[in-house]
């Protein structure tokens, strides 16, 4: 069976108001849901369990409002494959499903392009073109702004471009490219030709963009001269050329201006400029190839921490369907309204991001550090842009919180309705900082703080906000709508309340990718027939059923609280520790500015070793040791207290600034680090396996 979680909180840190809640777009779906369901649906709890439970109706109903499908679309089932009749879904218990979540195609008759549906805004009432459709911020204070026009425009001529080049339906291009217009119009020009989108981002060495491009062998590269983080330009031209001369596939590398105006690219083999890639197709007509709903949109990447990234293919209508329904219903994303979520091209929340104009509201783009010139800068991004949602991850928050800044006294945030929060769990305490220190400066009805999870595996989430329902310190509010998420334990009974296990979702959804590139067959994949790695990864621990990899628990209030990824997830004594509840206490620890915790074998068991990074002028002493297992211990319980702690100078993270756990736990037990490329920082695995004391 599983084992107990933590305690819960028991009064909520925000209620919506009446007024705030009516005019959700979570309500108003309800009350359409109800007509459609023939039954009252008095709340959020059983929208979704109608959802999961009759998935042709609910995904069909999501697929017409959102997306406007319509007539061919929805003559035929939302779903068909293997098991799937149309007539409904059994979810399983231990004895595996009917059906086979895997191979499901979506809405066969339905023909789309994603790109035309971004550009125009919601279908029912597509956007003015005067509209601002994206605004693109660096950190050298830089701004652009794109109308639906002036997009529409810029989009035919890179649409018109690629097809000069040879690109059509199912080839690759990719951007190595900073979180700028660019790259969300190349994105935008690569769909309106049914291309295979790509993109990493420029911090990345040359080893590591090829490890991922180079399994999808791309047609068109398209990469900038460099870029700018914490004050510093970083030429990257060298870098390009390394990878054009690793891509053979490669037929078009285009260059973006970025950190120069006018770069010099006689270094780069055949590199052409934006402005001359682009010049020859000045008033090129707009023209959407009308793709399958299956149809291939992006290749995204897990994070190669245990070997060569795999190479995700997901699909066109389902990834748009999922982001629409996460931004208009799980967050409450209004026509008119701008988003940020701080992001890189490398991070799956920036192919969620480049979607937001679907939904009628402006994506503003920022590139750069965060925290330059200081803490502040995302929040007057709020003041500056009007953000009515901003996005970070639960790192930025607690770096915000431990630097003393306080953003509801020091700028305007009074157009901010929703904080969201993902990347890793967010803390009870973050939870608490930002009611105290963010809420107070935001409008009357106060600030919706959604913690979200999911991730690059579905590109999109699990589980998520909910606008309709109360915030509790420590929690995700509520399974996302159509996902029928639970708690197994390890023999995939139901975990039940309060006891923790794996998170899996037991039902179909339609941002279940099309499947690992090159997974036992060249190319792609067919939809409804995905290969043995993708099945062994998603579908081997429990047959059938998506085992996503991450530790969860049902909380009293019908949220999650996730507690780390379940492959990290510490088992000393037989005893299963997630990482994120040790986190929390050590993050209470003012001498310690980051910390990272692994399993160390001993024998046939482990032991946990936690390691830290100190303030300047801090020592380890054994009073600062005694004082951390005593959080530990009093905040946990004493299986969670590390048998070693050890200060170190460095801690090893991935590009998208993730701590590498599993990477640590391999150099120090022996075990060799697959993929040092996926990680920016990979000496540090060295100096910590020099330090920790063997057993």
């Amino acid at each position: 069976m599983g084992d107990h979680g933590p305690a819960f909180a028991t009064e909520p840190l925000w209620v919506p108001p009446a007024d705030r809640t009516a005019a959700s777009g979570m309500e108003l779906f309800r009350r359409t849901a109800e007509e459609v369901a023939g039954r009252r649906l008095p709340d959020t709890v059983a929208l979704h369990r109608w959802s999961v439970e009759e998935p042709e109706a609910f995904w069909s109903l999501l697929g017409r409002e959102l997306l406007a499908l319509d007539g061919p679309a929805l003559d035929g089932p939302a779903l068909d494959g293997p098991g799937f009749d149309g007539s409904g879904f059994d979810h399983p218990g231990p004895g595996g499903p009917a059906a086979d979540l895997a191979g499901a195609r979506w809405f066969p008759g339905a023909r789309l392009n994603v790109a035309e549906h971004v550009l125009a805004g919601p279908p029912q009432a597509p956007c003015p073109e005067d509209a601002v459709l994206l605004v693109a911020i660096d950190e050298r204070g830089r701004r652009t702004e794109w109308t639906r026009a002036a997009a529409r425009a810029e989009v035919a001529r890179i649409a018109a471009a690629l097809r000069a080049d040879g690109v059509g339906p199912g080839d690759r291009v990719v951007a190595y490219l900073p979180n700028t217009a660019a790259t969300v119009l190349v994105m935008l020009g690569a769909a309106s030709v049914g291309a295979v989108f790509s993109s990493t981002s420029p911090d990345f060495g040359a080893d590591g963009v090829l490890d991922r491009f180079g399994q999808i062998r791309p047609t068109v590269l398209v990469a900038a001269d460099g870029y700018t983080y914490g004050g510093k330009g970083f030429d990257r031209r060298a870098q390009v050329a390394e990878v054009v001369g690793g891509l053979p596939s490669v037929r078009r590398t285009v260059v973006v201006p970025f950190l120069a105006d006018d770069p010099d690219l006689s270094g780069v083999p055949g590199a052409v400029s934006w402005g001359d890639w682009l010049a020859p197709h000045d008033g090129a007509p707009e023209r959407f190839e009308q793709l399958p709903f299956d149809h291939p949109w992006y290749v995204l990447y897990s994070s190669g921490t245990t070997g060569v990234p795999k190479c995700i293919v997901h699909r066109a209508g389902g990834v748009l369907l999922q982001h629409r329904k996460e931004h208009v219903l799980q967050l409450d994303v209004r026509a008119g309204d701008a988003v940020a979520y701080f992001t890189t091209c490398g991070w799956m929340m920036w192919n969620w991001l480049a979607s937001v104009p679907a939904s009628g509201a402006t994506a503003v783009l920022f590139d750069g550090n965060p925290f330059t010139p200081g803490p502040e800068r995302l929040w007057e991004l709020v003041a500056e842009e009007g953000l009515a949602l901003l996005g970070v991850s639960a790192k930025y928050v607690d770096s915000v919180r431990s630097a003393g800044y306080v953003p509801a006294t020091s700028t305007d945030l009074s157009t901010l309705r929703t904080l969201a929060s993902t990347g890793s769990p967010l803390s009870p305490e973050s939870f608490d900082w930002v009611m105290e220190a963010v809420a107070p400066g935001c409008g009357p009805d106060g600030l919706h703080l959604a913690s979200i999870s999911g991730g690059t595996d579905l590109c999109g989430c699990f589980v998520a906000g909910d606008p309709t329902r109360p915030v509790y310190a420590g929690e995700i509010q509520a399974p996302a709508l159509g996902m029928a998420v639970d708690v197994w334990t390890d023999d995939g009974e139901p975990a039940g309340v309060g006891v923790r296990g794996e998170l899996v979702c037991t039902g179909p959804f339609p941002s279940t990718p099309l499947a690992f590139w090159d997974d036992g067959a060249p190319g792609v994949g067919e939809p409804g027939r995905p290969g043995p790695r993708y099945r062994a990864a998603y579908f081997e621990r429990f047959p059938g059923v998506w085992a996503h990899g991450d530790f969860a628990t049902w909380t009293p209030h019908g949220g999650v609280v996730i507690h780390g990824r379940s492959d990290t997830t510490l088992n000393p004594g037989g005893v299963r520790i997630g990482t994120a509840e040790i986190y929390r206490q050590v993050e209470q620890v003012p001498e310690v500015l980051e910390s990272l915790v692994f399993g160390q074998e001993v024998g046939d068991d482990v032991r946990i070793v936690l390691l830290v990074r100190l303030a300047d002028g801090v020592e380890l002493t054994d009073g600062l040791v005694a004082d951390v297992r005593r959080r530990v211990r009093e905040g946990c319980t004493p299986r969670h207290v590390p048998a070693v702690v050890v200060a170190v100078d460095d801690l090893p993270r991935t590009r998208s600034n993730k701590l590498a756990e599993l990477a640590v736990a391999d150099r120090v037990n022996g075990r060799p680090v697959r993929n040092t490329t996926a990680l920016a920082n990979p000496e540090a695995l060295d100096a910590i396996a020099a330090v920790v004391p063997r057993p």
